[in-house]
């Protein structure tokens, strides 16, 4: 994220509203998240809480995402939200392998889950839930969206960013350019357990009627559910599934 000092107020409002996510956060924890000074975030928060966009937990004093963003999302939803045609597939990938099955969009430089299927295995990672966002290069969705953007797009991307401050040092360029080589080698990508210690991932890109990567299916859990000999056929199955979504899309 760049600093938003010279970010516009709506630029701003932007960051702000992002932090809220979907479990909401503290004063603090929007100025941190922002890297906004905590008067100017709170300043940002209490006006958007006049008009509606924002909500203020009494006891916790935790905020939260408001009412006029539901009815906001509500109009928009038409429009934008691509995640029904992708809820059968989900629901087919969790019953097949056990595992939680999710699916991602490409949203500027991030990508946004919108639509999740739990899994039958009782173990489970929790690393994915609908409205949660990671930017490129970040958990398996994220990695396989940007291994199939044109290449001189992704390195760029790469070149202008610093996924380490956040993400550690196994998001260094260098890594990411190593598991974005693997993830082309094999169609699919594999998140070792990168985000949360344990819990693996893998994602499978899908494409528009450009062949340009617009969103992803992904499967999470724990690490004996994908050992060496069943990541390929977890692989093979979410190829297969996202070239179905890719269809359905042109």
């Amino acid at each position: 994220m760049s600093h938003p000092s010279g970010a516009s107020v709506v630029a701003k409002v932007g960051l702000v509203l992002r932090a809220l996510g979907t479990a909401g956060a503290s004063t603090s924890a929007v100025a941190r998240g922002t890297r906004l000074p905590r008067p100017t975030a709170h300043r940002l928060l209490t006006d958007l809480a006049d008009q509606g966009f924002v909500d203020r937990d009494g006891v916790t004093g935790r905020w939260h995402l408001g009412p006029e963003l539901f009815l906001l999302g509500a109009a928009a939803a038409p429009r934008y939200d691509v995640s029904p045609h992708a809820r059968d597939v989900l629901a087919d990938l969790a019953e097949q392998t056990g595992e939680s099955a999710y699916f991602s969009v490409l949203r500027g430089r991030e990508t946004v889950c919108l639509a999740e299927c739990e899994g039958s295995f009782p173990l489970r990672s929790h690393v994915l839930h609908e409205g949660i966002r990671f930017p490129l290069g970040v958990a398996s969705a994220g990695l396989v969206i940007l291994a199939h953007l044109p290449a001189d797009e992704a390195d760029d991307y790469l070149d202008a960013t610093d996924l380490t401050t956040r993400w550690g040092t196994a998001h260094s360029r260098r890594a990411v350019r190593r598991r974005i080589a693997t993830t082309r080698d094999h169609g699919y990508a594999v998140n070792p357990g990168l985000v949360v210690e344990g819990s693996w991932g893998l994602g499978a890109a899908v494409f528009d009627a450009t062949g340009r990567p617009t969103s992803a299916l992904s499967l999470t859990g724990v690490r004996s559910r994908f050992d060496d000999k069943r990541i390929p056929t977890l692989g093979r199955l979410l190829l297969d599934r996202a070239h179905l979504l890719s269809r359905r899309g042109r």
